[in-house]
């Protein structure tokens, strides 16, 4: 969940360091610090907070040298502080080690060290790490790590700085992301390739329990068992203007306004809209498989979850297998296995979510079928999953708070949801082809929504003091009001719930009094007047109303709303896609009304690679 990034080359590394922490400031993280190795030292700077301290720290005293390791933390053990903040140092000196991941046994084994005389400084599980190699060194750096490595129980990713060899930089994961950037008389190596794309755009992605040695001028990758593999490069596709804010206040709003291109090149890149049919080598484990499976399940966590939600509507409708949708941290503790009749959707946005990781290893162990929506081509999800993965074409998306990689995923489990329909015979290839015809055009309707802006922003400063808000929807619209229930809390901190409208009246309307903010969503022709008697009985209370609803069912909604915003009509499986940007717009004005850190909020990280 926090951000490494290591640098050997020909350039002072100081710099390349701090520019990379800043390019991963994204990720979440409440300390920074950096070490830089020069000849027979290895000097230090850490610092609570932003990261701008460490640069103050930095610049009054800069660190010379060609090579070091740079991380931003986000606490598991031990409080945001100075001496907690990464790297961490053994007694001599000798080891510097920068970690993302957690070690479980950490306990036992600072026990073990502190018998044989180690004094740890840090209250966290990563100083375990260099005292360890400091006890397990005897002049072979991969022989410790090797050795190390079947001691650790719990997820690592680590860089790592050794006085004896000045111009080595150590890599090493098992659950937790490293990339390695190939560079000309420089390597790199971050948890991110965000980190990299402004020095290179040519990568490998170190597998799990693999050893990454970079110099200047060489990288060499060695398994577990000390066997060595060529690098395999990986190009980016993406420049590095992607990853910047281009013009807008912030990345949530640059990347909201990114949605209608993300979802044509998502929708292009797996359908052919002039034959009106999807690509099959995309969804070639759903061509061949399809018909055997009696039930799918969706795995993944947050906003990822979300989108689950909606695509359970729609493969239920479309296809007409039963789903069920559970968030993937509890998925892995089923007593009732999946087998090989059922298909499993695991969803993330970073592909190296460490609950949805963990349900995908469970599900395949058990031998179901395994699909992957991810945004992050090499990712470890990506990697493991046999089947059929089936990447959103979201582009880089930084800010914390998911927007478009959301719709892109719903945008993919559409498209999953057609294929196999037509694959079983529910829908013939006109009905495919006036569908994708039909999802053509969300994206030019989706631009439109998006001039809706300035009256999001004044209704957003309108209610800027509200305490709590409710959102309410029947079916379709409740998988949004959850999604939106969660950016509005992600982003600004008000306290606020979702439920489907016709459980208000089952204690939770016990909550409504005058002047509660209830957001309805009302995009559902066919439940439209059950979810408008509920409206009804909100305002009997004394609650304001929000609606958001098609222009087709504004006449129902007008009289029952004290604002009113709509969305273009369009077919009601694809309502989600954008019923939901107007109230990401909320939440990003209600976040800036109320001066809140929108990219960053405060407690959370863009991936989480924790369970």
């Amino acid at each position: 969940m926090c951000g490494i990034i290591g640098y050997v080359g020909k350039r002072n590394a100081q710099p390349v360091l701090l520019d990379g922490l800043a390019r991963l400031e994204y990720r979440g993280y409440d300390s920074a610090g950096m070490a830089v190795m020069d000849g027979g030292i290895i000097r230090m700077h850490k610092a609570r907070g932003k990261l701008a301290n460490l640069r103050t720290l930095a610049s009054a005293m800069p660190l010379d040298g060609l090579i070091g390791v740079g991380h931003t933390r986000w606490a598991t053990h031990g409080e945001p502080s100075d001496v907690n903040a990464h790297p961490h140092i053994d007694r001599n000196g000798r080891f510097a080690v920068v970690h993302n991941g957690i070690i479980e046994n950490h306990r036992l084994l600072r026990q073990s060290l502190e018998k044989k005389g180690y004094v740890f400084a840090s209250d966290t599980d990563s100083e375990v790490l260099a005292h360890l190699l400091h006890s397990l060194y005897s002049g072979d750096m991969t022989d410790a790590l090797l050795r190390m490595m079947p001691m650790l129980e719990g997820s690592y990713a680590l860089c790592i700085l050794c006085l004896d060899e000045p111009d080595r930089l150590y890599c090493v994961r098992k659950d937790s992301p490293l990339v390695i950037g190939l560079g000309e008389q420089e390597n790199l190596a971050a948890s991110d390739v965000t980190a990299l794309i402004a020095h290179t755009r040519t990568v490998d992605y170190l597998h799990d329990g693999e050893i990454g040695i970079l110099t200047q001028n060489t990288v060499r990758i060695f398994d577990s068992y000390g066997c060595e593999r060529k690098p395999t490069p990986v190009q980016i596709c993406w420049d590095l203007d992607a990853a910047e804010k281009g013009g807008y206040a912030h990345f949530m709003l640059k990347e909201i306004h990114e949605e209608p291109d993300a979802l044509m090149k998502t929708l292009t890149a797996h359908a052919d809209l002039h034959a009106g049919t999807i690509r099959c080598e995309a969804f070639h484990a759903a061509s061949t498989k399809s018909a055997s499976w009696k039930a799918v399940h969706i795995a993944a966590g947050g906003t990822a979850c979300h989108a689950g939600l909606v695509g359970k509507s729609i493969i239920e409708q479309l296809v007409r297998i039963p789903v069920s949708v559970e968030t993937a941290s509890e998925y892995r503790y089923r007593t009732m296995l999946p087998d090989s009749s059922t298909l499993v959707i695991v969803i993330s946005q970073s592909g190296e979510t460490a609950d949805t990781l963990a349900a995908l290893r469970m599900a395949k162990a058990a031998g179901a079928d395994i699909i992957s929506l991810t945004n992050t081509v090499g990712s470890t999800i990506d990697r493991e999953t046999d089947g059929c993965v089936l990447h959103t074409c979201a582009g880089p998306e930084i800010a914390v708070a998911s927007t478009k990689a959301y719709v892109t995923q719903v945008e993919l489990l559409l498209l999953l949801a057609v294929h196999m329909a037509v694959e079983l015979k529910r829908l013939d290839h006109e009905q495919a082809a006036a569908l994708l015809n039909t999802l053509s055009q969300l994206p030019e309707q989706a631009h439109t929504l998006l001039q809706q802006a300035n009256r999001i922003q004044r209704f957003a400063d309108h209610h800027v003091d509200r305490k709590q808000v409710f959102f309410i929807g029947r079916g379709l619209d409740y998988a949004v009001a959850l999604e939106a229930s969660l950016k509005l809390k992600e982003v600004s901190y008000v306290m606020c719930e979702a439920y489907a409208a016709g459980e208000m009246k089952h204690g939770v309307i016990a909550l409504i009094e005058p002047g509660t903010l209830v957001c309805a969503l009302l995009t559902q022709p066919r439940l439209a007047d059950k979810t408008i008697a509920n409206i009804r009985e909100v305002r009997a209370r004394g609650a304001k109303t929000l609606i958001i609803c098609t222009v087709s069912l504004k006449d129902q909604a007008e009289s029952e709303a004290d604002e009113l915003w709509t969305i273009p009509d369009t077919h009601d499986l694809f309502t989600p896609l954008l019923s939901i940007i107007p109230l990401q717009l909320l939440a990003y004005y209600m976040a800036v009304s109320r001066g809140c850190d929108v990219d960053q909020p405060r407690n959370l990280a863009k991936s989480v690679t924790v369970e």
